[in-house]
């Protein structure tokens, strides 16, 4: 039996396709109150039982030069390059008042620049906030550092990715999606293969460590022949991660994908049979499954960090750096700051306006409560690495596991049965077919699932 064998079930695809959450956090966003406390975050920001935390920081770029009707991210489009002026400004603003609460001699370990589109930003744009962030931040050198930026190869040249390597980044994320031009034209996102080329070998001629690209499978006249030349082109490619994603179509939550023919999605065999290639022809190619939709080589440290038990998952997705502190930049932008999560207002005006005001744009958020904290580490642990020790969450929150979670144990029989978990007296392991189906798995231990408009959620496979 073949590996891609082990990890793909499709008898049990439809006994356990659901919505659910993702869990880049936990309790999920849906949680946040719009009352929330903000001394609960400068008292977390100030905590000096802290200062032995690294920080990570996340700047949300939301502007795209054209929109991408699959796209739920929270963006503007707009060719009018003017508008990040104002926004730049407003970025350094708030550098500034964060970096107020902090003590700022705490080293930076990982960066990451999201979006949108970072690379709608001119060259002398992106200088001017990396520097305005080195001046206030102490950023590890970036050979101990992580500091990664999405990248929209439409949008980037080699001088570009050159530049970026300059300014310290030694991580890409590359969206390409799918390199058929029917499925390109249909999402409005034409992209021609050499782009995407030119922006890896350039990356690779500068030194960067890693190199991921984004996929999607499920979208408008994608068919599993066209599908597998869009992998068998990445696998020539050979990116050091790839992430493939299904396409979740909810026009009700996101106004562009009204924009797709819904006619024109693949049906649910169709889906069906391009995860089952995806499985294959990446393990067969020596890609680790890590989870959920991402794929490394071995070499890679997201799977040397999965094998080592010190894989993380935070609000841009599985992460090698557990236990730091996030700080989150810009319009919609997330942070976890000790036991408190916070976010910024969603829309640029509200984000701009605070800002201006010199306020902290932090318009909603939650402080986790004792519970909260040990389900968000058993989820945790689940999501990144597969297995559950009881005894290190009864050292670390004097609870007895078996107990405790007796009812969660009770209903994870079924995922028994089919082969997905694996039991015994003190510890729950994920086997290979459950990597597909970890997010159902989590999902026995999250308290809040009952409250929640699961339509809200993406589909779990």
């Amino acid at each position: 039996m073949s590996d891609a064998d082990l990890l793909f079930r499709p008898d049990l695809l439809a006994k356990y396709g659901a919505n659910g959450p993702r869990y880049t956090s936990y309790p999920t966003a849906l949680q946040f109150r719009d009352d929330f406390n903000l001394d609960d975050y400068r008292h977390a920001a100030e905590d000096p039982g802290a200062t032995d935390t690294d920080l990570s920081l996340y700047f949300h770029i939301p502007f795209c030069d054209t929109v991408c009707f699959y796209c739920g991210c929270n963006k503007v489009a707009t060719k009018n390059r003017a508008r990040a002026k104002p926004y730049l400004k407003q970025l350094v603003r708030e550098i500034e008042m964060q970096a107020a609460l902090f003590d700022t001699k705490r080293p930076v370990s990982q960066l990451h620049w999201g979006g949108g589109t970072p690379t709608f930003l001119s060259l002398d744009e992106m200088s001017a906030l990396m520097a305005a962030t080195r001046e206030h931040f102490a950023l590890r050198p970036d050979s101990e550092g992580e500091y990664s930026i999405e990248i929209d190869p439409r949008e980037a040249s080699a001088r570009t990715v050159a530049h970026l390597r300059q300014l310290g980044f030694n991580r890409l994320s590359l969206g390409v999606q799918d390199f058929d031009p029917i499925v390109q034209e249909a999402v409005n996102r034409v992209q021609p293969l050499d782009m995407t080329v030119n922006v890896m070998n350039a990356a690779r001629e500068h030194g960067f460590e890693s190199i991921s690209v984004d996929l999607i499978y499920g979208l408008p006249h994608q068919t599993v022949q066209s599908f597998r030349r869009t992998l068998d082109t990445i696998l020539m490619l050979a990116p050091d991660r790839l992430s493939v994603f299904g396409y979740a179509h909810m026009p009700q939550l996101f106004k562009m994908q009204r924009q797709i023919d819904a006619a024109a999605l693949p049906t649910p065999a169709t889906r069906l049979a391009l995860l089952q290639l995806v499985v294959e022809q990446l393990t067969d190619a020596g890609y680790v499954y890590i989870g959920m939709d991402h794929f490394a080589l071995p070499t890679d440290e997201l799977a040397r960090a999965q094998a080592t038990r010190t894989l993380h998952r935070n609000f841009q997705g599985y992460s090698t750096r557990a236990d730091c502190d996030l700080i989150g930049f810009g319009a919609s932008s997330i942070g976890k700051v000790g036991d408190v999560y916070a976010q910024n207002a969603k829309e640029l005006p509200a984000y701009g306006a605070a800002i201006d005001a010199g306020r902290l744009a932090i318009s909603r958020g939650i402080r986790l409560s004792a519970d909260d904290r040990l389900r968000r580490d058993i989820i945790t642990e689940l999501m990144c690495n597969l297995e559950l020790r009881f005894d290190e969450f009864e050292a670390a929150y004097g609870v007895r596991f078996l107990s405790a979670f007796a009812p969660e144990l009770e209903r994870l029989r079924g995922f028994e049965a089919d082969g997905l978990v694996a039991r015994s007296s003190n510890r729950l392991d994920v086997l290979p077919a459950g990597r597909m189906f970890v997010r159902n798995i989590a999902m026995v231990f999250d308290h809040y699932l009952g409250t929640q408009p699961m339509e809200r959620f993406s589909r779990t496979v």
